[in-house]
C-alpha cells in the first residue's frame, strides 16, 4: 500500500509450518543442552538410559561401557556400548535420528525414556555443534551392521548412510558421536557423578566409564537379579479428568459406556459400573462412548471420586527395591547408618499410579563432600534415572527441604554428612520441562515423598539419639578414668591398702557402670569390686 501499511494477505505470505525438529534445533536448551557441562551430561544420560531400558526389556543384565575423549577445546567424542538386544536396521533411523518416535510414548507402562526425544535430540545436537553424523554399530543376534545417522531437519526424517554388514563379534548397540560446545568436568553436575548415581539406582547394572584423562571408573553390579519387569496396564479411574475420559471414549471400540469403562480402566468391574450408574443418574450408560458429552464426562468423573476403589495395579511399576537400595547405598556410600522405605503406590491426576522409594544414609561417604567435611545432599531419581539439574523446581527438592529436620536430630541439614535418596517410579513422570531434570510439583507427589522421607528419618533419629547418648557416655567414662589413678593414691594414704589393688577395683566398678560401651555385662565385678573399695574406705 502507498502509506506503507500491510494487509492480512501480505502478512500471511510469510506464514510457514515448521517441523518439531526445526523447533528443537533452535531451542536445544529445552532438551537439556544448556551450558557446556550440562550438555555433555545430557548426551550420556540419553544414551545410558536407552541402554538400560533395552537390556531390561530383553531380560539381560546390563554391561555398559562409556568412553569420553577430548578432541579439541570444548569438543568431545562420546562412545556408549551395551550388551542389549540391538536395533534392527529398518528401525535404526527412527530410533536414533528422529524426534517423537519410538516404542515408549504410547504404552501405559514404566520406562526411563518416554517422549521419544532423547537419542534424536543427541543427533540434532551433534549436527548443530560439529556438523558430524552419529556412527552406530548394532548386532541383534540375527544381523550385524554399521551406519551413519543424521536428520533432515525440515522434514524431521532420519537419514541413514553408509549402511554395511559387519562381523557378529559382539552383541548389542554401540553409538559414537562428536559433540561441540561441551565440557567434561568432575563436578556434582558432570558425567562422572551422573554415572555414579546411575549405578546407585541400578545395582543390577555393571558400568565402566573411561574419562578423558584415561582414568577408568568401574561400578560393578551389586545384585545379580533383574528388576521386576513392569507390565502395560490400564489407567486407574482415580485422578481421571473429564478431558482424559473423553479422549479415551472417542477412541474406544466399545458399543456402550458400561463396557467402555470396564475395558478402558483398571479396577472397574460391572459391579462398580452399577455403583456409578446409581450416582451419575443423569448419564445414559447405554449409549456409545463417542456420544459422551463434556457434561456426561464431568458427572462420571465426580462419581469416580465417590466410589471406593482398590489401589492401582503394581504390575505397571518397578522400583529399585528396598533391599537393592540398601545394598547399593552400602556399596557406594559406605555409611554408618542406612534407612530405606518403600511406600505403597498412589495415583495423581490422570489416574496415573506412582511409587516413592526413599533411602537415607548418614556418615561414611554420605552427603556432599568438601574440604571441611560433608553437607547434606538430595539424590533425586525418576524411574531410576538421576536428576542432576533444575533441583529448585523439583517436587523432590520441595518435599525434602520442607521437612523440619531438627525433629529427627539433624540440627542443620546442610552441615551434616547425610544423603537423602528419593526415587519416583511411574508410568508417566510429570517432568516440569522437556529436559526431564525436574518433577513437576504435583500436590499428591510432594505429599507422598514427604511421608516416605519422614518414615525413614524416624529410624535415623533413633540411631542418632543412640549415637549421641553413647558419645556422652564415652565422655563421662574418659573423664572418670582420668582420676582413677589419683583417687587410688589418695585411698592408699588414708587406708594403707595396696594402690594397685585399689586401682584395679576402681576400674572394675567404672567398667561395670559403662559396660554397654564395651559390649559386655561385667558380671561379678560390681559386687567384688564394690566390697573391696568399701573395705579400702
Amino acid at each position: 500500500m502507498a502509506d506503507g501499511t500491510r494487509n492480512a494477505d501480505d502478512i500471511f505470505k510469510e506464514f510457514k509450518e515448521h517441523s518439531i525438529t526445526e523447533f528443537f534445533r533452535k531451542n536445544s536448551q529445552m532438551l537439556g543442552y544448556a551450558g557446556k557441562v550440562r550438555s555433555l551430561t545430557t548426551v550420556v544420560h540419553e544414551y545410558l538410559s536407552n541402554s538400560l531400558d533395552a537390556a531390561e526389556e530383553a531380560s539381560i543384565l546390563p554391561d555398559i561401557e562409556i568412553r569420553i575423549k577430548e578432541l579439541a577445546e570444548n569438543k568431545y567424542g562420546v562412545y556408549v556400548s551395551d550388551n542389549g538386544p540391538g536395533i534392527p536396521p529398518k528401525h535404526i533411523g527412527k530410533a536414533l535420528a528422529s524426534v517423537l518416535t519410538g516404542t515408549k510414548f504410547h504404552r501405559y507402562m514404566q520406562q526411563r525414556g518416554q517422549q521419544g526425544i532423547g537419542a534424536g535430540g543427541c543427533t540434532i545436537f551433534a549436527l548443530i555443534t560439529t556438523g558430524r553424523p552419529i556412527h552406530v554399530r548394532s548386532n541383534t543376534g540375527k544381523e550385524a551392521y554399521e551406519c551413519d545417522l543424521s536428520i533432515d531437519i525440515k522434514g524431521n526424517k532420519p537419514l541413514v548412510n553408509n549402511m554395511q554388514k559387519i562381523a557378529q563379534d559382539f552383541r548389542g548397540l554401540a553409538i559414537e558421536g562428536e559433540f561441540g560446545d561441551v565440557k567434561y568436568e568432575k563436578s556434582e553436575h558432570g558425567v562422572y557423578e551422573y554415572v555414579r548415581r546411575t549405578a546407585l539406582s541400578n545395582p543390577h547394572a555393571s558400568i565402566r566409564l573411561v574419562e578423558p584423562d584415561g582414568n577408568e571408573a568401574v561400578f560393578p553390579r551389586s545384585v545379580d537379579t533383574m528388576p521386576r519387569r513392569p507390565k502395560q496396564i490400564l489407567p486407574h479411574p482415580l485422578g481421571i479428568s473429564a478431558s482424559d475420559l473423553l479422549d479415551f471414549a472417542h477412541t474406544s471400540e466399545s458399543r456402550k459406556v458400561t463396557s467402555f469403562l470396564v475395558d478402558s480402566f483398571s479396577r472397574v468391574t460391572h459391579d462398580k459400573v452399577r455403583e456409578l450408574t446409581g450416582i451419575a443418574k443423569d448419564v445414559d450408560f447405554e449409549k456409545e462412548p463417542r456420544q459422551l458429552t463434556w457434561e456426561d464426562a464431568t458427572k462420571i468423573v465426580n462419581a469416580f471420586s465417590q466410589v471406593k476403589w482398590i489401589g492401582p495395579d503394581l504390575d505397571s511399576l518397578s522400583g529399585i527395591g528396598e533391599k537393592q537400595v540398601e545394598i547399593a547405598i552400602k556399596n557406594i556410600l559406605a555409611p554408618n547408618f542406612v534407612s530405606v522405605v518403600e511406600r505403597k503406590p498412589r495415583v495423581f491426576k490422570g489416574g496415573i499410579p506412582f511409587l516413592v522409594e526413599v533411602g537415607i544414609a548418614y556418615g561414611g561417604s554420605a552427603g556432599r563432600q568438601n574440604g571441611e567435611g560433608a553437607s547434606g545432599s538430595i539424590l533425586r531419581f525418576a524411574n531410576k534415572v538421576p536428576l542432576l539439574f533444575d533441583s529448585g523446581s523439583c517436587a523432590i527438592s520441595e518435599a525434602v527441604n520442607g521437612i523440619d529436620w531438627k525433629r529427627y536430630s539433624i540440627r542443620k541439614f546442610n552441615e551434616e554428612p547425610v544423603s537423602v535418596l528419593v526415587n519416583v517410579s511411574s508410568v508417566y513422570i510429570p517432568y516440569s520441562g522437556v529436559g526431564k531434570q525436574a518433577i513437576a510439583q504435583e500436590d499428591e507427589i510432594v505429599e507422598e515423598i514427604k511421608l516416605a522421607v519422614m518414615d525413614a528419618a524416624r529410624k535415623l533419629q533413633k540411631f542418632l539419639s543412640g549415637e549421641r547418648h553413647r558419645n556422652a557416655q564415652e565422655g563421662a567414662y574418659n573423664t572418670i578414668t582420668r582420676y582413677v589413678s589419683q583417687l587410688s593414691s589418695d585411698l592408699q594414704e588414708i587406708t594403707g591398702k595396696d594402690k594397685v589393688a585399689i586401682e584395679k577395683e576402681l576400674k572394675a566398678l567404672v567398667e561395670k557402670k559403662y559396660s554397654a560401651l564395651f559390649g559386655r555385662g561385667g558380671e561379678g565385678k560390681e559386687e567384688d569390686g564394690g566390697a573391696a573399695v568399701q573395705n579400702a574406705s
